[in-house]
């Protein structure tokens, strides 16, 4: 009798139980919903700089619609992105516990319920517009890119974060579109929430970082992800400085450009920056987990705050502030008259 044979039911050669139906829905981790909030910030400015053109009732449908076809994308990037890393993610502390690690799955039921999810997605995108359905398509083609060789853009430095960080832009267009399907987001803006989100992946690599390396040591993260063999704290800090100085600059062509109110904003966004860079630095930090973000006390006030002063700036016009838009210099003397 082979060792096949002897194999216990329900369990594979490799000694791993085979994976339920169970599994399969849990890898496509549909408790990371809280991640498409970048989607309300799109639909909040389409309606503030471009207006609502159709009936309430269309946004409503469109908004409802639109979000089903995000998570329904997005899970199905975190379907193969979990198969495809699961001989990587038994090195990670958190992420061995995950179901494709400790279970063994069949490649073609991986492979349906990819095209399932992304079918789906896509159909319900297509009612929304063309707009939208082209934003779904792109948070389709990103997760192919980051997960699968030979592209896989997680494997290399500094690509990786930009890579994971266009999902932000691509939600940020997801809410724009089901406001207005006729237009495009400044450039501005979706450079913002491009590097802003880069901010935020490097925020959790540089926290994972320091995590593992005083834990288990520099050489057990290499083998969890192929980036981290050529990423240092050093370099890891420096561009976390970078991504957050390149978001601001572009936040603030924005902010100017469209309403000179909203520089009041800025200071809550550098808080903002300062107050996640130093959870990033937390040893154990929720950093690490950004779909768990809503348990960070310091990263919600803030944010509230800064919603307030958004609402204010929005609401209340200060003509004293186009000041800033013109040339003007303190004058402190007469100049000389020219002979």
């Amino acid at each position: 009798m082979s060792v096949t044979d002897m194999t216990p039911p329900g369990v594979s050669g490799g000694g791993r139980l085979r994976a339920g139906p169970a599994d399969y829905i849990r890898i496509a981790r549909l408790d990371h919903m809280t991640k498409h909030v970048f989607i309300l910030p799109g639909i909040v400015l389409a309606l503030m700089l471009r207006g609502l053109h159709e009936p309430a009732s269309v946004l409503v449908w469109n908004v409802v619609l639109g979000f089903a076809s995000a998570v329904l994308v997005a899970s199905a990037n975190y379907v193969i992105n979990e198969y495809l890393d699961r001989d990587f993610d038994r090195f990670h502390p958190e992420k061995s516990q995950r179901a494709a690690v400790q279970r063994e799955m069949s490649g073609l039921v991986i492979l349906a319920e990819w095209i399932i999810l992304l079918a789906i997605g896509l159909g319900i995108a297509a009612l929304v517009n063309g707009v939208f359905l082209a934003a779904a398509a792109l948070l389709a083609v990103s997760g192919v890119t980051y997960n699968v060789q030979p592209l896989r853009s997680k494997d290399r430095i500094y690509l990786d974060v930009l890579s994971e960080s266009l999902n932000n832009p691509i939600r940020l267009l997801m809410g724009w579109a089901m406001v207005d399907g006729t237009s495009l987001p400044p450039v501005s803006l979706v450079m913002a929430f491009w590097f802003g989100g880069a901010f935020l992946m490097n925020s959790k690599r540089l926290a994972e970082y320091r995590d593992i390396v005083a834990s288990d040591g520099a050489e057990i993260l290499g083998r969890y992800r192929r980036s981290f063999r050529f990423y240092t704290e050093n370099k890891l800090s420096v561009a976390n400085l970078i991504y957050a100085l390149l978001c601001s600059f572009f936040i603030a062509i924005f902010l100017i450009k469209y309403r000179i109110e909203y520089v009041l904003l800025f200071p809550c966004l550098v808080a903002l920056f300062a107050v996640y860079y130093a959870l990033a630095l937390t040893p154990d930090s929720v950093a690490r987990k950004p779909e768990k973000l809503y348990r960070a006390k310091p990263v919600i006030v803030t944010t509230v705050l800064g919603c307030v002063v958004f609402a204010l700036s929005t609401l209340v016009d200060l003509p004293n502030l186009d000041a800033l838009t013109s040339q003007r210099f303190i004058e402190i003397g007469a100049r000389d008259a020219a002979p």
